[in-house]
Parts: structure tokens; sequence; C-alpha cells
């Protein structure tokens, strides 16, 4: 097994893989105790050659992996990869594509909503992976040979299931779906931290613009600080804090170090002080300049059938179309398309309008039925 440990040897090892149609690509990594994750090992595999990289080695240069990962002519194959670009785009500003996530690419194939890593590797390249180093530290030095063995077959077994996949896709004449989804799953935007955006996270109930703008204040500082110190976000202050404090913005530190969750000596220190300004700040924002909830969906009086029918045809469109229902439409996806003929969903765009929305609005506007007979159901077409 190759363990890369220096500069040249990474240089060398991605040099002779620029030339290869596809990568697998894994990592692992450790964020228990930090905001940023910190990058452990990084797996490699090429048609032919894997290796091991090891960035915790003293002085190794990454940039070499990181022109290969942004190389636009080769591929690189990833199963649940949203982790693994934000770490790439954190540690050196680079997002992979083109990309196939071989765990999308099977929602497409009909393994149905986000297999796991292990039951596509047993079904398709019909290996057992030894699941023993699962909850390794990965940050320890050194790492036992059944370790890396372990790690590494994260990429080496990939490349089956990818070769396999991606020929039952074209079969299917699915490239295109998968395309689709890599661009949005590789878009930088994805991956950018934001603290002025930090308080969608906490995903408020109330729409009051004082509360709203509280809430937008204190968010962001705590990503800021969180950022700064490299801890998580509930280690500076809990979600449920900052919530309480949005509610009732305490007007000065007595009354903030009265809120419950806010630790002793809190207030007294630079966090208290910081906390408090944030504060001050959403409180004397204009309220027409605090953010937004997004509209509410309001249904129209009888929808609640027309949701069931609804979310009978995707069920029914999916496995017609052997793709899991997952990809194509959430429930809020078809609370929108019942309120909103041209609403601004993933189900009404591209191959997902194709399987499944184009046939839910003539559902919808009774243009056609659902049948059932001889133990299955059957779209109906309805004349005028």
């Amino acid at each position: 097994m190759k363990v890369i440990t220096d500069s040249g040897a990474l240089a060398a090892f991605c040099e002779a893989l620029s030339s290869a149609d596809y990568i697998t690509v894994d990592t692992e990594f450790m964020r228990e105790s930090t905001f940023w994750p910190i990058l452990c090992l990084i797996q490699v595999a090429g048609p032919e050659d894997e290796a091991i990289i090891d960035p915790l080695a003293t002085g190794i240069d990454l940039q070499p992996l990181y022109d290969l990962i942004a190389n636009d002519q080769v591929l690189k194959v990833m199963h649940a990869a949203s982790q693994d670009i934000e770490i790439f785009h954190h540690f050196g500003g680079v997002t992979p594509l083109p990309l196939f996530d071989t765990q999308i690419a099977a929602m497409v194939a009909g393994f149905g909503d986000q297999v796991g890593y292990e039951g596509l590797i047993s079904k398709l390249a019909k290996v057992r992976l030894d699941k023993g180093s699962r909850f390794t530290d990965w940050s320890a030095r050194p790492l036992s040979d059944s370790q890396l063995e372990y790690a590494m077959a994260d990429v080496t077994h990939l490349r089956v299931a990818y070769e396999k996949l991606r020929a039952r896709i074209e079969e299917n004449g699915r490239i295109a779906w998968v395309e689709q989804e890599m661009v949005k799953l590789a878009d930088p935007e994805k991956y950018e931290v934001r603290p002025e955006e930090a308080w969608r996270r906490l995903k408020p109930k109330r729409a009051q613009p004082r509360y709203l703008a509280v809430l937008q204040a204190v968010a962001a500082w705590r990503d800021r600080e969180a950022m700064t110190r490299d801890q998580p976000r509930n280690r500076v202050v809990r979600d449920d804090v900052l919530s309480q404090i949005a509610a009732r913005p305490p007007e000065n530190p007595k009354a903030l170090s009265r809120v419950r969750g806010i630790p002793k000596g809190f207030v007294e220190g630079k966090l208290g002080r910081g906390l408090m300004d944030a504060i001050e700040e959403g409180s004397n924002l204009p309220e027409s300049q605090a953010p937004e909830l997004p509209p509410l969906v309001e249904l129209p009086p009888g929808a609640g059938p027309l949701m069931d029918l609804l979310k009978v045809l995707l069920k029914f469109k999916c496995d017609t179309h052997d793709v899991a229902q997952k990809l194509v439409a959430t429930v809020a996806d078809l609370e929108a398309i019942a309120a909103d003929d041209n609403a601004d969903v993933a189900a009404l765009q591209g191959w997902r309008r194709e399987v499944f929305g184009e046939d839910a609005l003539r559902l919808k506007h009774g243009e056609i039925a659902l049948g059932a007979g001889h133990g299955k159901v059957r779209m109906v077409e309805i004349g005028d």
C-alpha cells in the first residue's frame, strides 16, 4: 500500500493521474471539537494505481492534489461527496468538476434513497467491507495497516461501483440527469460560509422583523467567533440560547447573564461584550432592512386530497422510472405545486419535470386520473 508523506512523491503521483479518465476520491477527517474539519487522510485511486495521502505529514504541499481535483479533464468519482467537497473548497479553494457522485447516481439508477457506501459496494462489487475501523481517530499517528486498508477500500472498490453504475445509467439514457445534479453539487457557492446567512440554519418559525433582525445579528456574530476560535458553533453559544435572545433581547449585560444557557462569567468576558454588541446591532436595525422568511405556501381549500393524490403519483412515477422518490420531489415541492402551477421547485424543472412535474400539473387540473386494477396503479387520460 502506497502512503504518500512528502511533496515530491505527491507531485509525481498526481502527475501520473492527470491523464486518467477518472479518479476515485475520499477523505477522512475529524471535526467534533472544531469549526473547520481537520483533514487527516486523502485516498485517491486511478483505474490502475492508488495511494493514501497524509496531509498531516510534516512539510507536505498538497497543491498538486488540489490541481488534480481542479483538472477539468479528469472525472472525480466520489460517494456522498458534499463533505469532501467542502474540505477541498476550504483548504484548496477548488471544487471537483467534472464530478460523479455514486450516491446520487445510485438514486437515479433505482437503488433507493441515499444508498450507503457499504450497501452499494456489496451489490455492485460483491464485496463485504470490514467495519472494524469505522470509529478510528484518523488524526492519530501511526495508523495501523488495518486502518489504512479500511481507508483505502473507500476508493478501490468505488472504481467497480462507478463503472457498473455509469454503464447502467448510460444504457438507460440518464447520464444527463446525473450531470445536471453534479453541476449543482459542485457549485462553489454551496460551500461558502457566510455569517450573515447563518440565521437560516436555526430555522426560525417567527416572522416578526425585530426578532429576525436580532437573530441574524447574533447568529452572524457566533459564526465569526466560531470560525476565529475554530470551535463548534454550539460551544460558543447554543442554538436555543440565540433563539431566546432574539425573542426577548436583553437590554444590558445583567439581563443577558439571566438568560438560560448563558454560563457563569460569560458576560464579563470578550464573548459577552461581543454578543451584547450584536444584540444592540440587531435591535437598532430598521425593520425595513430586517431579513424575511420565505412566504408560507398557502394551500387552496380542499388541497388535502390533492396532496394525497400527488404523493401516490410521485410513488407511481418513481417506481415506473426506477428512480428514488427523495431525488425527484419533497413534500414541500408537492405543497408548492398544489398551490402554484409555476412554483419555483426542482420538481418542475429539468428531468424531474419530465419524470413527474408535468403529470403532477395534469393531475392537478383534471387532465389525468389515477386508477387501479389487477393490483397496480395506472394513469388514465380524461377526455374533454
